[in-house]
Formats: C-alpha cells, sequence, structure tokens
C-alpha cells in the first residue's frame, strides 16, 4: 500500500517548442509494484500546455484545480475541477491551462505506457 501527497514526488519539468509549463509526477508506478496502471499528476502553469500528441492507448484524466482546455476529436472542450475524460486511444489531444491558477490533473495510463 501506498499513501502520499502528490507533491512529496519530485517532478519532471518539460518546457520547449511544443509544451510549455508542465511538472509531471509518477505518483503510483512500477517501482510501487502498480503492475497494470501508472497514475500521473500533471501541473500546467497558467498559460502552459502539453504538447499536441497521440499514442495507441487510452488514457483518462481527473481535474483536481484550475480551468482549460482539451484539444481532442479536432475540437477544443473546456475543463475545470472536478470534471473527468477519456481520451481514447489514436486520438491526437493536447491540454492547455486558460487560467490564472496552475491546472492540475491526474492521469491514468495502462501499464505498457510510458511513465512519463
Amino acid at each position: 500500500m501506498k499513501i502520499i501527497h502528490y507533491s512529496e514526488v519530485e517532478p519532471t519539468h518539460f518546457e520547449g517548442a511544443a509544451v510549455k509549463g508542465v511538472a509531471a509526477r509518477v505518483v503510483i508506478g512500477k517501482k510501487d509494484g502498480a503492475d497494470n496502471f501508472c497514475m500521473r499528476v500533471f501541473e500546467i502553469a497558467s498559460g502552459g500546455n502539453t504538447p499536441k500528441h497521440a499514442h495507441d492507448w487510452e488514457h483518462e484524466m481527473f481535474i483536481h484545480s484550475g480551468k482549460g482546455e482539451i484539444f481532442c476529436d479536432g475540437a477544443w472542450h473546456p475543463v475545470e475541477a472536478g470534471r473527468v475524460a477519456l481520451i481514447p486511444a489514436n486520438a491526437e489531444h493536447q491540454i492547455k491551462n486558460q487560467g490564472a491558477e496552475k491546472l492540475v490533473l491526474a492521469c491514468l495510463v495502462p501499464s505498457k505506457a510510458p511513465e512519463l
């Protein structure tokens, strides 16, 4: 069993041409004995975004705090704290923070996916 506050895990920061202001943490993964899923927590700074990308696995997201938009199925969809999202396998997607505070979300991926 593992119970922690997500902020206890050191983040990996992402910055570049396609990504801005993203800090990601693997809070439950293979090293914890999780054989089927990986739980990641992303913090996206105000005005930040993940890269637009697609992969052959689905993932589920829970928006913990903040406001933003998720691009999927060729359109932008607003999200805010308390919302959940399913990103289907092979769907091009991206997340943008459109608010003044950090956009914080938990993301579950299957064990075949890279943890980060």
